[in-house]
């Protein structure tokens, strides 16, 4: 996946804000990627064009060499909220993204049964929402987002309506689960632990405009290759007021 020379700018009667400035930026198939930032410096916009769900005012991105035109089943979206439907049940909500793409056939829905028996939820499908914690619920969203089978995943705050230590654990869960199906995925968090403990690179914005201020290739020694794990390692503290220092929070 690569971006170039992404512009927005959003227009109102009052003004004209310049929300990115030709940030350009590659991201390696299988690669987790996080994005940082200060608030406001456009972390969500640029998912949003990723996703095709925004039209850039200048330059373009490219998935597997094609460029985004508008919202497709290549890229999947886990936003902050896990979106279920609490009149479905869990199993209806997990086929929700095959009936609206058009893609529910017996292969498909197989593959969505594999996926929730793979990872500990079969026996919740005829439940409700409701009858879940919120970590049940954004595994239930992830593999919602799965079944679809994505080239890209785009993770927006996707852990921040949880507590603290279910934030902790689900993003342990969901780190494993996209490792284990080999995608490719970009988180954009306001936690600078996570963004580290999670990625093989973390981009730093600049304030707005936002442009790319740095990338860090994250190279953790820890004896499993998991957040939690992952905040253990010697390095993570370096990593950690290296990223703090750049993001200019009281500037």
């Amino acid at each position: 996946m690569a971006i170039k020379d992404l512009t927005m700018k959003f227009h109102s009667p009052e003004a004209e804000i310049t929300a990115l400035d030709r940030l350009s930026l590659e991201v390696m198939e299988g690669d987790f990627v996080s994005i940082v930032g200060p608030s406001g410096c456009g972390k969500s916009t640029v998912l949003n064009i990723i996703a095709g769900l925004f039209e850039p005012t200048a330059g373009e991105v490219l998935i597997s060499g094609r460029k985004v035109r508008g919202p497709s089943s290549r890229v999947g979206y886990m936003p902050q909220s896990d979106q279920l439907f609490e009149w479905r049940t869990i199993w209806r909500n997990v086929l929700l993204g095959l009936e609206v793409q058009g893609k529910l056939t017996r292969e498909t829905s197989s593959f969505a049964e594999h996926l929730l028996e793979k990872y500990g939820l079969i026996e919740f499908r005829e439940a409700y929402p409701s009858h879940l914690s919120g970590g049940m619920r954004q595994r239930v969203a992830l593999i919602r987002t799965l079944a679809v089978n994505p080239e890209l995943l785009l993770l927006d705050e996707a852990f921040s309506a949880l507590d603290y230590q279910t934030r902790l654990l689900v993003a342990d869960e969901v780190k494993q689960i996209i490792s284990r199906e080999n995608k490719t995925a970009i988180l954009v968090t306001h936690d600078i632990a996570e963004a580290i403990s999670m990625s093989d690179f973390v981009v730093v914005l600049t304030r707005r405009p936002g442009r790319v201020k740095n990338i860090h290739r994250i190279v953790l020694t820890c004896s499993e290759k998991t957040p939690i794990r992952c905040r253990e390692a010697a390095e993570f503290r370096d990593y950690f007021y290296g990223i703090w220092k750049e993001l200019d929070v009281y500037v």
